[in-house]
């Protein structure tokens, strides 16, 4: 998870939430700006979910309450891996 908060916000919400996943700071904006989900004149950016390939592929991506169930970014990767596997037959 990458998020425009800084890292003492994201120590909090870590230890709060019990997270087991990496909590990346975006603190400046940069990769917020570079992906286009930063909010023009503020310093959030929207809630946006990218699936991306291990060859840096985005291959899907969701945004606002879509973004927060992660159901949708479960299924793009299993599609995702399912047409990784049948390219390696």
């Amino acid at each position: 998870m990458i998020s425009t908060d800084d890292l003492d916000t994201l120590k909090r919400w870590a230890q709060e939430l019990k997270v087991t996943y990496p909590m990346l700071s975006d603190g400046t904006g940069g990769v917020a700006e570079a992906y286009g989900v930063m909010m023009p004149g503020h310093k959030l950016a929207m809630r946006t979910t990218f699936v991306i390939d291990k060859s840096g592929a985005i291959r899907n991506i969701q945004q606002g309450n879509e973004a927060i169930d992660t159901s949708g970014a479960l299924a793009a990767c299993e599609r995702v891996s399912h047409a990784k596997a049948g390219e390696n037959k």
